[in-house]
């Protein structure tokens, strides 16, 4: 357990906003307009992955002819459509609270997720978030995304302590894995909205952000 904590990176989706059922619709439209069928498990394969290593995997899978840099353009323009148009889109319950819970007591929190920055600052524009975050790192501006750890060890760096004194909040099995491979005490948070992820191999497992509290 962290015995003195310094420093929470957050991944986004599923965990910050209950966007993971518009991912999965913008996805399943593109899949439909390549005449694709992809099986749910084969998309759990992709689930916490950023979007280019999500298609570059699936233009191996299917032996497509389309660049995959093209179908993230395609897919993103459908994620936009239902982020804009569902007024129904909402913060995951309780993660508001934690996230002020923690910058009151002065500890640096770090966004790092595998989604690209335009949808990360999608979000905290449209939930005023920015204030709270030290910084913001998205996996698709790295090499690898999750589950390799790269996108944690840089937001260890970015939030400028030891690992030892940071936490990962993630609620997919290859962000999990992300932390566990970077070194760093991972939560999984068991969201009520996500039903394909066994968070097995998280350091321990939540179903309410509250439950952060008891901890620090």
């Amino acid at each position: 357990m962290i015995k003195d904590l310094k420093c929470v990176i957050f991944d986004m989706d599923g965990v910050i906003i209950d966007s993971e059922l518009i991912h999965k619709k913008a996805y399943y439209e593109t899949f439909d307009s390549l005449g694709l069928t992809v099986t749910e498990e084969i998309y759990d394969t992709i689930t916490g992955s950023s979007t280019i290593n999500a298609f570059q995997k699936l233009v191996n899978t299917f032996n497509l002819s389309e660049n995959p840099e093209d179908l993230v353009l395609e897919k993103r323009k459908r994620y936009v459509n239902f982020f804009e148009n569902d007024p129904n889109l909402h913060l995951v319950e309780g993660v508001e609270d934690i996230i002020h819970y923690f910058h009151q007591k002065g500890i640096t929190l770090i966004l790092a997720s595998s989604s690209a920055m335009v949808n990360i600052n999608r979000v905290f524009d449209r939930f005023d978030l920015h204030k709270y975050f030290k910084a913001k790192i998205s996996g698709a501006d790295l090499k690898a995304s999750k589950p390799h750890p790269e996108i944690f060890e840089k937001a260890a760096v970015l939030g400028d302590f030891p690992k030892e004194n940071c936490i990962v909040i993630e609620d997919s099995d290859n962000g999990i894995k992300a932390a566990n491979d970077a070194g760093i005490f991972v939560f999984g948070y068991k969201n009520p909205e996500v039903h394909n992820q066994t968070l097995q191999n998280a350091n321990a497992i939540i179903e309410k952000f509250n439950e952060l509290k008891a901890f620090f």
